[in-house]
């Protein structure tokens, strides 16, 4: 995300480093689970360009895949690998390139919105905004993707049925225009690094809110960038943390790193044992900068409902972290 607002590189960095020294760091090195060391690569993504979507309007921007290959032979797609051309894309909340701005989630007509069957007969109401994009999973199946997978920024309402329990699984995205170095260009800086973050409820047929995003999910990190050296990346048990790593703008990082996990085919499942997971980091709506984002400042009623309060949740790096997966489960 570009940020309307700027915070100091050393204040950045102390703030993500107290963020990161708060959350369970100690329960992954007492997990006894080793680290997974990552696949590295250097430089800009350089083959398979392909454009997914292409914004002409206010804060034009591209989004585009590619792969670029790790010392150790393996080859990544960056900064993701999704689904957009093939899954059902997620209805929308607000979305400025489909013309389709609320002024409040009252003004919703959810009845026009699709039902898909997860499996069970209760049925729920997903509500996200994501930046940039996301994958939402119910029990390991895809029920839809991010229809936007960089600007304009919307969000969206995903109506689905289930039996409780159920696990929710959502891969999250930073999307960058540095394919492989997660770079994009913000107030004539080429070289700035963006940052990400992820809020959704989710409701009943009684209009009940039976989850929200908090400390209580999980989330770990696949692909990490820009690293100026790989020594900035801290790997404790399952916890990788780049929280450490520089978040400056620079004139040239086309020399930088970044460091990738492979995923796991059955991560959304709810069977998968997420245990030794790290637990997601929350946000504040300042620090992610949402002041000036209609899709989601429209609906505060609805994310910061003061009885069922969502929270921006992502990794301890809510700048270089760019592929996280978050999961948690909705209890009978």
């Amino acid at each position: 995300m570009n940020r309307q607002f700027f915070i100091s590189t050393p204040g950045l960095a102390a703030l993500l480093g107290i963020i990161a020294a708060a959350v369970p760091i100690a329960h992954a090195q007492e997990s006894g689970v080793p680290p997974v060391e990552p696949s590295f690569t250097q430089g800009e993504a350089q083959s398979d360009i392909s454009t997914l979507f292409e914004w002409k309007g206010e804060n034009p921007r591209t989004a585009n895949i590619g792969t670029i290959r790790s010392d150790d032979g393996v080859e990544w797609t960056v900064p993701a690998k999704t689904h957009f051309g093939t899954a059902m894309k997620a209805p929308d909340l607000y979305n400025e390139a489909n013309a389709v701005t609320p002024d409040r989630v009252a003004d919703v007509n959810l009845a026009q919105i699709p039902v898909i069957d997860a499996g069970g007969d209760e049925v729920f109401t997903a509500y996200i905004f994501g930046d940039n994009y996301f994958e939402f999973y119910v029990n390991g199946n895809l029920l839809a993707v991010d229809p936007i997978p960089m600007t304009p920024f919307n969000s969206s309402v995903i109506r689905f049925k289930a039996q409780r329990p159920f696990t929710i699984g959502i891969m999250g995205v930073d999307w960058e225009e540095r394919l492989g170095l997660g770079f994009e260009k913000f107030r004539g800086a080429v070289f700035h690094q963006g940052d990400a973050g992820l809020v959704a409820v989710v409701k009943d047929e009684s209009e009940e809110t039976v989850a929200v995003t908090d400390q209580s999910w999980k989330a770990q990190t696949f692909y990490t960038s820009p690293l100026k050296s790989k020594e900035c990346l801290v790997l404790k048990g399952p916890w990788r943390d780049s929280s450490n790593c520089g978040t400056d703008d620079v004139d040239d990082g086309t020399s930088h790193f970044a460091a990738h996990w492979p995923i796991p085919d059955d991560w959304a499942a709810a069977d998968f044992d997420d245990r030794d997971w790290p637990n997601a980091v929350t946000y504040t709506n300042d620090f992610v900068g949402v002041e000036n984002k209609p899709a989601y400042t429209n609906f505060t009623d609805l994310f910061d409902n003061p009885s069922a309060d969502a929270k921006f949740i992502w990794s301890s790096s809510l700048v270089h972290d760019n592929l996280v997966l978050l999961r948690t489960t909705i209890e009978r």
